[in-house]
């Protein structure tokens, strides 16, 4: 039988023991008319409804469709499903449910109702709070395990402390008595702060290893070992995989910096001091800048404003004695010469 054919099925059944009767085409259940219909919800506790409250309800409709009342109830005692764990939207249906399954033979299973999320406007989550697939979070560069961290916490924490936790140890801890049933948040500040703690804790060959991925899955055709040679100088500055492409795109294609930032005198000069460095590696770089700003009698922060961005195009960055290393001498000659052109334009 189909789910349908299966709940019709039940519906006449009901129909035949006196527990539901026809209603101008429709089925109807019999609701008790004295007492309560309770239960000890394992968020909430004991929740009771009088049941002279409850209506008698509708279960098949005229067209021959159950009602969602009847449906979910049904499919859950035939799934054998243990626990119900939904929104507190769903209380009010509870108290039918057990009803339902209760005429039917069946005990209910034990009932979770868990608090709405708001987003911190205050109103509750909707589509137009943003992102609402993991595949758009996933295009945003943020982790799974951040994501499930995240998640878990809205509503749920093991001691009232702990934050960052990876899934293994959710899983260990997580309990429904330590759900809350006050309304989480879904702050999005506090999810890219987390995914950037899950981030920096990755292992060296791990995070390169995403960051690839990452690149890849954006259709970027950037050369893979400049990528994993490029992860450490990102590691501590980005929260996201998907800052990077922004962040450290300057390591892979041209630039096109400001004029207004740059300052001649100091790029050519700076092209003169880099030009003569050996090996370029950052130890050496830095020491021929350092030199470079007692010569020009000017504080490293006046100095390496305009280097950098005549080198990356912007004025944050990754380190710049580790960036000018990675592009590599003759490029990183260039992209200040250049510089050098266009302040003097």
């Amino acid at each position: 039988l189909d789910a349908m054919e299966r709940c019709r099925e039940l519906a006449a059944q009901l129909v035949a023991e006196g527990k539901a009767y026809e209603d101008d085409g429709a089925i109807r259940f019999r609701m008790p008319d004295e007492g309560t219909t309770g239960w000890d919800d394992a968020i909430r506790g004991r929740i009771d409804f009088p049941n002279e409250q409850l209506e008698d309800l509708v279960i098949v409709r005229s067209d021959g469709r159950a009602t969602y009342n009847f449906a979910s109830p049904v499919e859950d005692m035939d799934d054998r499903i243990t626990h119900v764990i939904r929104g507190e939207d769903h209380i009010s249906n509870t108290p039918k449910q057990i009803n339902v399954l209760r005429a039917l033979g069946h005990e209910p299973p034990v009932y979770a109702h868990a608090a709405n999320i708001f987003g911190t406007d205050g109103k509750k989550l909707s589509k137009r709070h943003g992102d609402v697939s993991v595949d758009e979070f996933r295009a945003a560069g943020y982790l799974p395990e951040a994501l499930f961290n995240f998640l878990a916490l809205i509503g749920w924490s093991p001691d009232g402390e702990t934050t960052v936790m990876s899934p293994a140890e959710i899983l260990e801890r997580f309990s429904l008595g330590r759900v809350g049933a006050s309304p989480g948040t879904f702050d999005y500040e506090k999810l890219t702060w987390l995914n950037g703690v899950h981030l920096r804790a990755l292992a060296a060959e791990d995070y390169a290893d995403r960051l690839v991925t990452y690149v890849g899955e954006r259709g970027l055709d950037w050369p893979e070992q400049r990528i994993r040679d490029a992860a450490p100088l990102v590691r501590e500055k980005i929260a996201t995989l998907g800052e990077f492409p922004a962040f450290a795109g300057f390591l892979f294609g041209d630039v096109e910096p400001d004029p207004e930032q740059l300052d001649a005198r100091i790029l050519e000069a700076a092209a003169d001091a880099l030009a003569a460095v050996e090996p370029f590696e950052p130890e050496s770089i830095e020491a021929a800048l350092k030199v470079l700003c007692e010569r020009l009698e000017l504080k490293p922060r006046q100095a390496f404003a305009p280097i950098r961005v005549a080198v990356t195009g912007s004025k944050v960055s990754p380190g710049l004695y580790e960036s000018l290393a990675l592009l590599g001498r003759d490029e990183s000659l260039a992209r200040l010469r250049r510089g050098g052109g266009l302040a003097g334009g």
